[in-house]
């Protein structure tokens, strides 16, 4: 069947070119985008007009008149193709159109009597003839493994895919102007690295063929962004892909996009109050007014009457009966994340380690005997682990989906930490995770800055090899450029694809990431 519409596709392509005209178009820049087009057209206007280009995406051959929809990155509006209006080449043209196919109309705008804003062309351009039909004659592209290896289907024919990445452009955008607005400065550090750091994660291996010299693709730039500190750049920042050679599921992608940022002089409540500000100020632009689609998709997709949805100043909510769109003064930022409503208002909600442990499991993170009883209890393999691993590994167990409200989680268990510097108490390390609707979304520390203690750490962690740790080499310049003093600093990693989760309720990061990483089709 597919062979069969091809073929006649094809057969078109060669009727197109013996009417002289390109199939394959040229330079066309005089196009207004639809969603602009739309918002200007006023119903006592006389005389109006419009240019358009977009994907053909209905056509209703109707003899000598043709009704067709058009949309753009921005939008989707009729065109109106008549026999009368158009030049004979232009009409054959016309008649030789197939849904896919690029175009460009240009004509009086005018509402028709079923109240359609249309564009009547009195000119017809063709940029490029489609050879293949889209899925299912644009009702969206739904075989959800389908949309990930064919994003640019998944893009042509569901606008909410291409709505959740504009949003991410979106909230990327704002997240860099905040912190341009601190005074931190975006850095760029090596993505091919000699000596793999920063996290315990197993890399990704590749080979410098002129230096003949094993490279690892980065886990985290962390040891080099502190090195940038040494050096005396006080506030930096990189928004960087990382890459750890690990598996797949709905919460990880092996290349991934991280904020991480490092402030001199600060700690780790420095870098609460900076997370805070960040997601909680991005959760209210995207809830900013003027999004009246967008809320009203939310609304469709369960959200609940009197569900607030906020912005600096103001606050949007559904009337119960009509479904209408409304403007509240004042209220918080809550937006739903699947069957969850997440309040992303500041201040975070904050609990210890210790303090969310023994609620949930009922264990110490100082107690590794009762901790090993829980684990075993749960079914964990606690055999060849450290104390702290196994208490780590039940409390991943028994608490992290319990944190769906945004939940600073304060002071881990310091044998965790290698790079973090200790509390009062040796065996606490002064770092935060936060968590979100049961997924951690960043990560925190009070940076530790004794050259002395940091060498014995990184060697303990070596050692911790046969345990699953994977650093194999410790980074020696990097040490040595604490010889030469870092300042005390907070340092903070957010993991961007999963906020955009949250912010575009997305349950799949695959949702969130243009092109994730598939298993072969073949297997």
């Amino acid at each position: 069947m597919l062979e069969k519409v091809q073929a006649d596709r094809k057969n078109k392509l060669q009727k197109v070119r013996e009417l002289g005209v390109d199939p394959y178009g040229s330079r066309y820049d005089t196009a207004e985008p639809i969603a602009d087009v739309l918002g200007r057209f006023d119903d006592d206007g006389e005389g109006q007009s419009a240019d358009v280009a977009g994907r053909l995406t209905l056509i209703r051959d109707m003899g000598k008149l043709i009704f067709a929809h058009i949309r753009d990155q921005g939008g989707q509006m009729q065109i109106c193709l008549r026999k009368n209006a158009l030049d004979e080449r232009s009409w054959q043209l016309a008649k030789l159109l197939d849904l896919g196919d690029l175009v460009a109309a240009a004509g009086p705008l005018q509402r028709t009597r079923t109240g359609e804003i249309t564009v009547f062309a009195e000119r017809l351009t063709l940029l490029c003839k489609s050879l293949t039909p889209p899925p299912e004659k644009f009702h969206g592209l739904q075989d959800v493994e389908a949309r990930y290896r064919r994003r640019y289907l998944d893009l042509m024919t569901n606008p909410e895919s291409r709505e959740v990445f504009d949003r991410r452009t979106e909230i990327i955008d704002h997240i860099r102007g905040k912190l341009r607005g601190r005074g931190f400065v975006e850095v760029e550090t090596p993505m091919m690295q000699p000596i793999y750091g920063g996290a315990a994660a197993r890399p990704f291996v590749t080979h410098h063929n002129t230096l003949d010299a094993d490279l690892y693709l980065r886990i985290s730039p962390e040891l080099y962004l502190k090195r940038l500190l040494v050096g005396g750049m006080e506030k930096v920042f990189e928004i960087n892909r990382n890459f750890r050679n690990e598996g797949l599921s709905t919460q990880h992608n092996p290349e991934f996009t991280m904020l991480e940022l490092y402030q001199a002089y600060a700690d780790y409540e420095v870098m609460m109050e900076i997370t805070e500000e960040l997601i909680s100020s991005a959760a209210a632009h995207i809830a900013a007014p003027g999004l009246v689609r967008r809320i009203q998709s939310w609304y469709d997709h369960g959200c609940e009457p009197g569900a607030i949805l906020m912005w600096p100043g103001g606050q949007a909510g559904f009337d119960a009966d009509h479904k209408a769109y409304k403007v509240i003064k004042s209220g918080r930022t809550v937006l739903p994340f699947g069957d969850e409503q997440v309040d992303f208002s500041a201040p975070f909600a904050r609990a210890t380690y210790d303090e969310l442990l023994r609620e949930h499991a009922g264990v110490s993170m100082f107690d590794g005997d009762a901790a090993r009883e829980k684990a075993r209890e749960l079914g964990i393999d606690e055999s060849n682990k450290d104390d702290a691993v196994v208490v780590n590994d039940v409390f991943e167990a028994t608490v992290e989906d319990k944190l769906i409200q945004p939940t600073f989680v304060l002071d881990y268990p310091a044998d965790l930490c290698p790079l973090t510097r200790r509390g009062d108490d040796e065996r606490i390390a002064l770092r935060f995770e936060l968590y979100m609707a049961g997924m951690e979304i960043a990560n925190a520390y009070t940076e530790l800055n004794d050259p002395a203690v940091q060498e014995a750490n990184l060697r303990r962690q070596l050692r911790g090899e046969a345990d699953g740790e994977t650093m194999r080499v410790m980074d020696e310049d990097f040490l040595n450029a604490l010889l030469h003093g870092m300042p005390p600093a907070g340092g903070l990693g957010i993991g961007i694809d999963r906020v955009i989760m949250l912010l575009t309720n997305s349950k799949s990061i695959r949702d969130v990431i243009l092109f994730p990483l598939l298993r072969p089709e073949s297997q």
